[in-house]
């Protein structure tokens, strides 16, 4: 399912939502231990391309149990998991980036905590870079009924998660 192309880009095509779902839990699983610093992983694409079914994988694999949505209309929900943190965004419905001031994201932005955020580019200028860029697609022509995953690691932290990923 994966194709490495560098050290910080990898490609995956998905032909179900449970291959997406595989995705997000091997993404969990491969988690760095004691990170000391908070990491982000942006979520783009399309309506329906997938972001909010890999978060649910690695939320699943992360030991949240039964249905997780995405948090469209609350913006943001925390899980607490054995390897710390997890704060899921969706920012879908935002209408500028400084509704984020009163999520108290500042607060969330600590060392050992992961942030999946979907619909990146509306909090463009408030959020922290990412780590990991996952930019998913669904496929056309002879592609149709797939999704693209494409992953770009932006830092060192992001890169070894990255090359940790099976």
């Amino acid at each position: 399912m994966g194709e490495s192309l560098t050290d910080s880009t990898r490609v995956w095509r998905s032909s179900s939502p449970e291959e997406t779902e595989a995705l997000g839990a091997r993404l969990a699983a491969s988690r760095p231990a004691g990170a000391d610093a908070l990491i982000t992983i942006h979520l783009a694409g399309d309506l329906g391309a997938g972001k909010t079914t890999l978060a649910r994988g690695f939320l699943h694999a992360s030991g949240i149990p039964g249905a997780i949505r995405s948090p469209t209309y609350t913006l943001l929900e925390t899980y607490e998991t054995a390897r710390g943190p997890v704060v899921h965004l969706d920012l879908y419905r935002l209408q500028d980036p400084s509704e984020l001031e009163p999520l108290g994201l500042r607060d969330l932005a600590l060392p050992g905590h992961v942030w999946l955020v979907e619909w990146p580019q509306r909090g463009e200028g408030w959020l922290p870079a990412p780590d990991l860029l996952l930019t998913l697609s669904v496929g056309s022509g002879a592609q149709a009924g797939t999704h693209g995953i494409s992953a770009s690691a932006l830092t060192p932290a992001g890169r070894s998660w990255l090359g940790k990923v099976a």
